[in-house]
């Protein structure tokens, strides 16, 4: 585990935030048993969560000589304090960031962040699952369970609605229940080789504190207008352990254990949608494929879109912008 650390210089122009307590021992205590070899670090300021772990794991410690690869270890500590613990290496990491400069969403976008207002995390974890097709739905499931918790019997709409591939949405309540709502937080998937297996990061940004951002055609959501109450940190603790533990059954089942999880909280079912996949480019979505394919009735018959190779938009009609180079809803 390690403290908050300072990777670059302050950004001034910034607001200035409360010291934030993120309890990184209890959560290496809670955690490391079921991910053996596991850390658990927290930066002040960093580029990318993700970013960084995968640069980590890409550093062949092995390849080299001990000389060269003590240098390695100690030009990559000075250049990021997020390699502070360990420069380079595979085992299971949690690497928080306070505040995350340069984000990345799907497909190249841009994930903005603030201090305080919202949590960045990334964890990083060897895996061989049977089928890696579903794994952003899976961790969707987890996220929004842990935050929204339904009881059996509850015949209410979920507050917290899961949008494929990747996207979690705050539904509105009360009369507007029917509507589109708010994005509220995005989940950011990548592999690099690590021997027999492959190391998955799994990024994560969500909303938690109320923020002015008119700018966003998805709109702005946030954890605290379910629990007022909660923190960035005390969102983490929420979600980290259902999250390594949904992971786990991943790796040992695939998606298929998470179908009716996600299909209780599938935002697009029964929605007008376009895609800019060339032979589905409208249809109506009909839930997802045993294995997180987003099924479609289309004119031709039913189709089948799969995760990363399209975005997924709303119709005008159904909640969805007008505009065609707007950000995916």
């Amino acid at each position: 585990m390690s403290d908050p650390t300072e990777d670059d210089i302050p950004d001034t122009t910034l607001p200035a935030a409360s010291p934030q307590h993120w309890g990184a021992e209890a959560l290496w205590q809670q955690l490391e048993p079921l991910l053996p070899g596991l850390s658990v670090e927290v930066v002040a300021r960093i580029s990318s969560t993700n970013t960084a772990l995968l640069e980590r794991a890409r550093v062949n410690i092995s390849a080299i000589d001990e000389a060269a690869a003590e240098l390695v270890q100690v030009r990559r500590s000075v250049e990021s304090a997020a390699f502070g613990r360990r420069a380079a290496d595979v085992q299971p990491c949690l690497l928080v960031a306070e505040h995350q400069t340069g984000g990345r969403g799907r497909m190249g976008r841009v994930w903005k962040a603030a201090p305080v207002a919202s949590l960045t995390f990334s964890l990083s974890l060897p895996m061989n699952p049977p089928d890696w097709s579903g794994l952003s739905l899976a961790v969707g499931c987890a996220l929004a369970d842990a935050l929204d918790p339904r009881t059996p019997g509850d015949a209410s709409a979920p507050r917290i609605g899961l949008k494929w591939p990747n996207d979690l949405w705050l539904m509105e309540a009360g009369s507007d229940a029917g509507r589109l709502g708010r994005k509220l937080g995005g989940v950011l998937i990548e592999t690099v080789a690590a021997g027999p297996r492959r190391l998955a990061v799994i990024g994560i940004g969500i909303n938690v504190q109320p923020m002015h951002a008119t700018e966003l055609n998805t709109g702005y959501g946030c954890v605290q207008e379910i629990d007022p109450a909660l923190t960035a940190p005390a969102t983490l603790a929420r979600v980290a352990l259902p999250l390594v533990k949904a992971l786990i059954e991943f790796n040992r089942r695939g998606f298929g254990a998470f179908v009716d999880r996600f299909a209780a909280r599938d935002l697009l079912r029964g929605r007008a949608i376009t895609t800019t996949q060339a032979d589905v480019a409208e249809g109506i979505a009909d839930g997802v494929s045993a294995n997180g394919m987003l099924r479609v009735l289309t004119a031709d018959g039913p189709r089948e879109v799969g995760s990363g190779e399209v975005s997924v938009r709303l119709t005008p009609a159904d909640g969805g912008t007008p505009d065609p180079q707007a950000e995916d809803a």
